[in-house]
């Protein structure tokens, strides 16, 4: 079973390479009206002059988890280390029958591990979805620099499709036409949601009421206002924020209900010797004997003569 979770988070990282870092892929070629209010703000420049940097965000939403998850299961051990309510038969065989993984690294690395996953399924779908509709930034006037020999932008109600109307900065023609969904809304939201999940349902084992919905509300506010800040800027529409958004929460929930199940303890099956298989059968069936036992002695009593004592 490990293998093929392997494979497929290996596949899931190729396929965010191909679309990140080569021009495999490109984005579809979508027309345009001239002088069109919607997209003639002015150019933002670089993602490294926006207010969240991309190496800041990314820094974040890959280095954030790790440092919380693991904390928090190290806290969680140390105080439960002498309870086995929280790590009931959380142990795996990681080779034949002789090694276990500490059940401490085996939340851990699960808890990680669908994460991760979860992080190159939002980005696949995000690049996915800006290749497929090619939807322009709010700035593509700006970086297209119309080429006025090929078009005629006099009626500001022309539509424009020629490829060769902009004699722009390729580069940044080719980023200004993938917006939808806004990557930077998807991904910070969908870290600040499955970390809010996350400490919501560990901040129990600590008895607080009001450090749990905290740290997350202050989680999904800072993944918010990274999404109105793209906006503010003029690097993508409304509608570019709200799907990513939309993208990102959807699959950290659906990653945290159907895949890690809130966060619980996973109850595995451990082998059972053929004399505690007996022994289980010999208790488990004790108390149907008594029970037959019981029942008939209230039985012969009842039905005997001269006998009037109340059978209950």
């Amino acid at each position: 079973m490990l293998y093929f979770q392997v494979v497929i988070l290996t596949a899931t990282l190729m396929l965010v390479y191909y679309c990140e870092f080569t021009d495999i892929f490109s984005p579809s070629q979508q027309g345009f009206i001239c002088n069109d209010p919607a997209l003639s703000k002015p150019d933002p420049g670089p993602e490294q002059d926006s207010r969240v940097q991309p190496v800041i965000l990314y820094s974040v939403v890959s280095g954030m988890p790790v440092v919380l998850i693991s904390g928090v299961e190290v806290l969680i051990f140390l105080l439960q280390s002498h309870s086995s309510n929280l790590y009931d038969y959380e142990k795996i065989v990681v080779m034949w029958d002789c090694c276990y993984l500490n059940p401490m690294a085996r939340r851990t690395s699960r808890f990680l591990g669908v994460y991760v996953f979860g992080l190159f399924t939002t980005d696949v779908f995000v690049s996915a979805g800006q290749l497929v509709t090619g939807s322009l930034a709010p700035y593509f006037l700006s970086v297209c620099q119309l080429n006025d020999s090929a078009v005629d932008c006099q009626d500001t109600v022309r539509f424009v499709w020629q490829s060769d109307a902009c004699t722009g900065d390729p580069d940044d023609i080719m980023r200004a036409r993938k917006t939808f969904p806004s990557k930077e809304a998807a991904l910070s939201l969908y870290t600040a949601v499955y970390l809010a999940m996350y400490i919501m349902s560990c901040t129990r084992s600590f008895g607080t009421h009001l450090l749990g919905p905290f740290v997350s509300l202050s989680l999904v506010s800072l993944a918010v206002l990274t999404g109105i800040n793209r906006v503010a800027e003029n690097r993508n529409h409304w509608s570019d924020v709200l799907a990513g958004q939309a993208i990102g929460a959807g699959i950290a929930v659906f990653l945290v209900v159907f895949v890690v199940q809130y966060f619980k303890k996973r109850h595995a099956s451990l082998p059972v010797s053929h004399s505690d298989a007996g022994t289980a059968d010999t208790e488990e069936a004790a108390p149907q004997i008594n029970h037959s036992v019981e029942t008939r002695d209230k039985y012969i009593l009842s039905q005997s003569p001269g006998s009037f004592t109340e059978v209950t």
